[in-house]
């Protein structure tokens, strides 16, 4: 192609009559697919403007002559005059406006694929208006083109952020977008259809702060219906002329939690196609969302922590990704089953890894949304009930992934029962409320019986968030019994009996109105060690049995709240 002294030439010799008193800026983008069109020559009225001005190539921006009609013909590659030219289209820029005409569709539609939302593939320009030089501020500016003569209505989604494009068919042009400069995976879908991905690429925006793009979809979805033209992608041409393309990508998402109670492995070593992946990724341990490869078999290994390479996996897993999915991977069971207590419903508890996909890395809305796992390989089948709420977990034997559960990001009393959903386990305080707009994962983790599983950590109710913090859900009241059905007159605590007690005590309260009511524990220091209460109450006499069994001999301090009521004593633990 011939540098710009062409164009500056061909206007001052072609009769325009301009001093350049009136001009245009104007960047010029050859995208059709055409294997007969893979190299043009562009004529400005009868005058060679571009030599063999090849496909996916652009011009820098530039003056062009504005308020006068323009001529602009299409030849051949070897052509030898404006005679020669194809395609001729008349055009009439506005002076001090900046335009971007590209050059797409097929010659003779009639040796192509049709156009899927039957549009119009015939050779032709399409002219963007206002177009921009630079970017907003430090970030970047873009329009997008669908440009595939034989793709349908498709979206553009920045994986993860937003919607770029939406319900674009062939030939449609987006206004502007600012994004920050940053990198993107952008998902190219349906447009009725999100949750099927039809390809992705790697957007990096990175080094683009404060410039502008053209985003141009290009080539065919099916090349061998297409006269083996080029193959669909997606390019951007900067305002320099510089065209690059947008590389293919197969990525998922994927979370990987360490829930195996083994003692065996309470650190291991996690590697991914022979390479180290996570170095002494701890029990009760969770890594963020990241991406992961997808569209290819992986092997997943996990290792002692003491491993010097992937020679040492005690266990192998083989795994494919869809491209554009989210996954959590959580790896659960022991090494050795025969060195541990069965599973009373017969399940195998051997090492494996769950594998829970389409995950969600937020919530709906404003809601907390949460899968659960019975992860604990000595424990029979439960239900989980949000005690006033509902049944979140009906049934849940070892190895079991719920589906997801939506809740408000309330505070909730959660009760831990057999299979029969009245024998009453244990109960757990699960404090969503900070949580409102997020996701998580729950799983139940440990031995309920530590000395038969070579003393491993006990069972307890875990969550994981989408970035990997990992968190315990403190126990809870396993019950509050309401001792009266007079309405007191006021509010109170009372003093525990007996004082000093081994190892449990009853504590009674009487709350005046219904309301929230909490009764906690705590030691000398001010650390919190129990809640008993957590929930709303009716307004009534109530008593609490306080096991301590678990707590070492001393002073402690016991506080009920409700409404604006609030009241602390001492009791004196003596074992």
């Amino acid at each position: 192609m011939k540098t710009l002294k062409i164009l500056f030439t061909t206007i001052l010799l072609v009769g325009f009559n301009l001093t350049f008193a009136q001009t245009a800026r104007l960047q010029v983008i050859h995208n059709a697919a055409d294997p007969g069109a893979v190299a043009v020559d562009i004529y400005l009225n009868g005058t060679l403007l571009l030599d063999n001005f090849g496909f996916r190539e652009a011009t820098p921006y530039i003056d062009a002559p504005a308020d006068t009609p323009i001529n602009i013909g299409v030849a051949g590659p070897n052509s030898t005059s404006a005679a020669d030219t194809i395609k001729n289209f008349n055009v009439t820029l506005t002076a001090n406006e900046t335009y971007v005409a590209i050059a797409n569709g097929v010659l003779s539609p009639g040796s192509f694929a049709s156009n899927p939302d039957g549009r119009s593939t015939a050779f032709t320009l399409f002219i963007k208006t206002m177009a921009r030089e630079s970017g907003t501020g430090s970030d970047v500016d873009f329009f997008v083109l669908h440009g595939s003569t034989d793709a349908p209505t498709v979206d553009v989604i920045a994986r993860g952020v937003a919607t770029l494009v939406d319900n674009a068919a062939y030939g449609d042009i987006t206004n502007y977008i600012t994004v920050p400069a940053a990198s993107y995976i952008l998902d190219v879908t349906p447009g009725s259809d999100n949750s099927t991905i039809v390809a992705s690429f790697q957007a990096d925006l990175g080094g683009l702060g404060g410039g502008a793009a053209v985003v141009f979809a290009s080539g065919f979805l099916n090349p061998v219906q297409n006269q083996d033209g080029e193959a669909f992608g997606i390019f951007a041409a900067l305002p320099n002329g510089t065209v690059v393309e947008f590389p293919s990508v197969q990525l998922s998402r994927l979370q990987v939690i360490h829930n195996s109670a083994d003692v065996a492995a309470g650190s291991v070593d996690i590697y991914l196609n022979g390479s180290l992946l996570l170095n002494d990724f701890e029990f009760r341990t969770a890594t963020p969302f990241i991406d992961a490869p997808a569209g290819v078999e992986l092997n997943i290994g996990v290792a002692p922590n003491t491993s010097s390479s992937v020679d040492d996996t005690l266990a192998n897993f083989t795994a494919s990704l869809v491209n554009g999915d989210t996954y959590v991977v959580i790896a659960n069971g022991v090494l050795d089953p025969t060195s541990y207590a069965s599973n009373p419903d017969g399940r195998s508890t051997a090492f494996t890894l769950f594998v829970q996909p389409m995950a969600r890395e937020t919530g709906t809305g404003g809601d907390v949304d949460f899968f659960a796992l019975h992860g604990a390989t000595d424990a029979p089948t439960v239900d989980v009930i949000a005690r006033g709420v509902a049944t979140l977990v009906d049934d849940a034997a070892y190895g079991d992934i719920t589906g997801y559960i939506t809740v408000p990001a309330g505070n909730y009393t959660l009760d831990l029962t057999l299979a029969d959903g009245t024998t009453l386990v244990q109960s757990y305080i699960a404090d969503l409320r900070t949580l409102g707009g997020g996701s998580a994962v729950v799983f139940a983790s440990g031995f309920l019986n530590p000395s038969s599983n070579q003393n491993g950590e006990a069972f307890g109710l875990f969550f994981a968030l989408a970035d990997g913090t990992v968190g315990q859900f403190p126990e809870g009241v396993a019950s509050v019994e309401n001792i009266s059905g007079v309405t007191p007159s006021n509010y109170s605590l009372g003093q525990n009996y007996p004082n000093p007690f081994n190892p449990s005590t009853t504590i009674n309260f009487t709350i005046q109105n219904s309301d929230f009511v909490t009764l906690k524990v705590y030691n000398i220091l001010g650390s919190e060690v129990a809640t008993l209460v957590n929930e709303n109450l009716s307004a009534g006499s109530y008593r609490f049995n306080f096991d301590a069994q678990n707590l070492a001999s001393g002073v402690y301090l016991y506080e009920l709240t409700a409404g604006n009521f609030r009241e602390i004593k001492k009791m004196n633990l003596l074992k």
